[in-house]
């Protein structure tokens, strides 16, 4: 039975290969997070509108769109949520596990551009010390936070 199977992936080839795996395996959505800091090694912190209200602190995150580079997708994010410009930095990290979500994490640094919130999606946008986070953050965020090493 393995033959024949072998035997018909090579017979499907290319662009039909690629939907059969595609029917076959898990799709997952990408959620892009960055640690932005600025030149003083503070962390952008953004209080989200749509989050819990018990939790409401994070760091930028999004999701990337179909053929987006996860670098860019938070380059994109913290431009549409606060207007600022970012040049992204090493991947802190990648973690799966969830449903049909994959999450990827970014340095990000900084580097100009008007603080001007997207009020649909966030409240406040602050500057914070790493050694001073606001009450009501995401537990995976203070970790990204740890993880990531100083501008």
């Amino acid at each position: 039975m393995k033959r024949i199977a072998a035997r018909l992936w090579k017979v499907l080839r290319g662009p039909l290969q690629w939907r059969v795996l595609w029917f076959t395996h898990a799709t997952f959505m990408v959620g892009v997070t960055g640690v932005v800091r600025n030149e003083e090694g503070h962390v952008l912190l953004l209080k989200h509108r749509m989050w819990p209200a018990d939790r409401p602190w994070g760091l930028p995150t999004g999701y990337a769109v179909k053929g987006e580079e996860f670098p860019q997708t938070i380059v994109r994010e913290v431009r549409e949520e606060t207007g600022l410009d970012v040049e992204p930095g090493r991947l802190v990290r990648v973690v799966g596990g969830y449903k049909l979500r994959v999450e990827v994490a970014y340095e990000a640094l900084h580097v100009g551009g008007s603080l001007k919130l997207d009020s649909f999606e966030i409240l406040e946008a602050e500057w914070f010390s790493p050694d001073a986070l606001p009450e009501g953050m995401q537990e995976s965020h203070v970790q990204l936070i740890n993880a990531a090493s100083p501008a």
